[in-house]
């Protein structure tokens, strides 16, 4: 994508917001620029309450069928790679009801680039037979769940033990 196509892209704020704020726009690992990208977010998140917290994520998602299915139909491409949006949305979903900590930060980020990466199981089903703005967002948002599954569960396992 040239340099005036991406500078367009960025002047429209739903492309803005598909575009992970410009660092799906990056050449190399775009999904992990996007999913960094998503820290920040989820930093200022956390000042909100649970519920509040919730309804942004669930908000985000929602949105994000609609803010991607729009970037990929003006981009010409079913899910190119510069739309990070739903690494976004999904980083806000592993994140869900855990402290800001450097380590739950850390962990939600391997484990959530590490299953919308390989795409085991559902996700991977999610990946190749869901379409449009569906199809780009659900994957990333069921590696979300699985990232917060893990992560919840090893804190249950840890306090089982202790």
């Amino acid at each position: 994508m040239s340099r005036a196509v991406s500078g367009q892209l960025l002047k429209h704020p739903v492309h803005f917001l598909a575009l992970g704020f410009g660092s799906g726009l990056l050449p190399k690992a775009p999904g992990t620029f996007g999913t960094l990208a998503a820290i920040p977010l989820v930093l200022a998140m956390q000042y909100l309450p649970s519920w509040g917290y919730l309804a942004v994520m669930l908000l985000a998602a929602w949105l994000g069928i609609y803010i991607c299915q729009f970037t990929a139909k003006a981009m010409g491409e079913h899910d190119h790679p510069a739309i990070v949006w739903d690494e976004i949305a999904g980083y806000m979903i592993a994140m869900y009801a855990l402290p800001a900590t450097w380590y739950n930060l850390l962990a939600a980020f391997v484990l959530f680039r590490w299953f919308d990466i390989r795409k085991p199981s559902v996700i991977g089903w999610c990946d190749r037979h869901l379409h449009g703005g569906l199809g780009i967002m659900a994957d990333d948002l069921v590696a979300g769940l699985a990232s917060a599954a893990v992560i919840h569960l090893s804190y249950l396992g840890w306090a089982l033990v202790t």
